[in-house]
């Protein structure tokens, strides 16, 4: 009879995610994964089979996060869609309260570690980047049918143009840039959007 986990699956993940979002992939070894995770190489391996898989878990973890925060964030509700946007992009680049600063996007600094060497690593960081760019999308496209935004913006362009701000910004973040200078580079980025109709110009 096989012996009865003596240990949360899934919270383990959560802890992975944690020490895989400060240190990097490579820079994670099994060993610091058991210790974090307090289990052995053995039961590591038996419940996760490799360092790689159990990185994929985190990786998806993370995504399923952030993705649910990011929804939750740029619903504009009744807001004006400069503010949900402006609020999302600080969001993005402010420390929470007795959270550790400099940690950036775990989704970003895996794509900017590993870059393309992983096929399934880099098909996780490419579909959460794509879910970015359609929240963005969609966010804009509500505020052209309220109104808000002139009927000729560009939608896909300014989609492209806000996402790799973000991208920026988040890796700023990480760098430990001065968080006014994110925030001014954020409200530059939203201007791009262009007055509101009907407002002086």
């Amino acid at each position: 009879m096989a012996r009865p986990r003596q240990f949360d699956e899934q919270d383990a993940v959560v802890r992975a995610t944690e020490l895989f979002w400060r240190r990097g992939y490579h820079a994670t070894s099994v060993r610091d994964l058991g210790e974090e995770l307090k289990l052995t190489p053995s039961s590591l391996y038996r419940t996760f089979t490799d360092k790689h898989t159990l990185f994929l878990r985190a990786l998806d973890h993370y995504r399923a996060t952030d993705s649910a925060q990011a929804e939750r964030l740029l619903d504009a509700d009744s807001r004006p869609i400069r503010d949900v946007l402006r609020d999302w992009m600080l969001w993005l680049v402010t420390c929470p309260p007795g959270g550790e600063a400099g940690r950036g996007c775990f989704v970003v600094n895996t794509a900017t570690e590993l870059g393309t060497t992983d096929d399934q690593v880099s098909e996780r960081t490419e579909a959460a980047f794509e879910v970015t760019r359609e929240a963005l999308r969609s966010l804009l496209r509500h505020g052209r049918r309220r109104g808000e935004l002139a009927d000729d913006l560009d939608v896909d362009a300014a989609v492209e143009l806000l996402f790799t701000t973000v991208l920026g910004l988040r890796v700023r973040e990480r760098a430990g840039h001065d968080p006014a200078c994110l925030a001014t580079a954020i409200d530059v980025a939203v201007r791009t959007l262009g007055p509101a109709p009907g407002s002086p110009s």
